[in-house]
């Protein structure tokens, strides 16, 4: 962990620690290293995003999200499959499913679950610190891992996105300041997200992407993240060349999620 982690992260962190110390007494890491690698063959998460982008297409992470430290309940009847059929049906590129419990209310078997029911690319959307919890994500049939640059150093996050590349699963890695982002480039990367939200204050502010945007090679995929709550703010991203979107909380709080997606990007 970072010394100038934000709070809110360190009690996340030290509770996932607590978490894979008890997950690795029921299942062994030998033993999810085996169940990760005899699983099926992963989805190009990248290459979905990718494909649309060049086309100057919105590129959608749609989120399947209950709850949110800040925010509290997002969705009282939270129904995961039904919510990530409806996005599929809509237009999302990629679904991201959050499966921490304590913090945001989610479950792996919410993404379990989906993973059977769609066949869109998947993000576990989770804070991950070890490399169990990589192994973890591969078995439940995510495609894709989050790596939060403010909760790890350069070394976790190196050692990290080496046993992602070495199970086929794509890295999307979050920032949100210009010494994350510096950091974060160090590793071979093909997509970063940026988190609009500061996590020490909570505050949205788009102008956050816009501002690291000029430190990023053309060829690194761009994903902005959090504050995305209308068409308005799709196409202010659109000035700026930015067509990749993780969008959860603006869809969460809609009668049906995907018809919402829609809506925002009916542009």
């Amino acid at each position: 962990m970072m010394t100038n982690t934000p709070d809110i992260l360190k009690k996340i962190i030290a509770r996932k620690e607590q978490e894979v110390i008890e997950c690795k007494k029921i299942i062994s890491f030998d033993n999810m290293m085996k169940k990760a690698y005899d699983d099926r063959e992963t989805l190009d998460f990248y290459q979905a995003l990718r494909d649309k982008v060049d086309l100057k297409q919105n590129a959608i992470i749609a989120e399947i999200k209950k709850a949110s430290p800040s925010k509290g309940i997002l969705r009282e009847n939270f129904n995961p499959v039904e919510i990530a059929k409806s996005y599929e049906a809509h237009g999302a590129a990629c679904l991201s499913v959050l499966t921490d419990k304590d913090f945001f209310q989610g479950d792996d078997q919410y993404l379990i679950d989906v993973r059977e029911a769609v066949s869109l690319p998947i993000l576990r959307k989770e804070f991950i610190i070890d490399p169990y919890q990589v192994l973890e994500a591969r078995v439940m049939g995510a495609d894709c891992i989050l790596l939060i640059a403010a909760c790890l150093s350069d070394g976790e996050m190196e050692i990290l996105a080496q046993h992602a590349m070495q199970l086929n699963m794509d890295i999307l890695v979050e920032v949100h300041n210009a010494e994350e982002l510096k950091r974060a480039l160090k590793l071979p990367l093909i997509m970063i997200g940026i988190n609009n939200r500061n996590l020490r204050t909570f505050d949205v502010s788009l102008q956050t992407t816009v501002d690291l945007l000029s430190e990023i090679k053309d060829d690194i995929l761009v994903i902005t993240e959090s504050g995305i709550l209308s068409s308005e703010n799709v196409a202010f991203m659109h000035e700026h060349d930015v067509y990749s979107f993780l969008v959860g909380e603006a869809f969460m709080r809609q009668d049906d999620p995907g018809v919402a997606l829609q809506e925002i990007f009916k542009g």
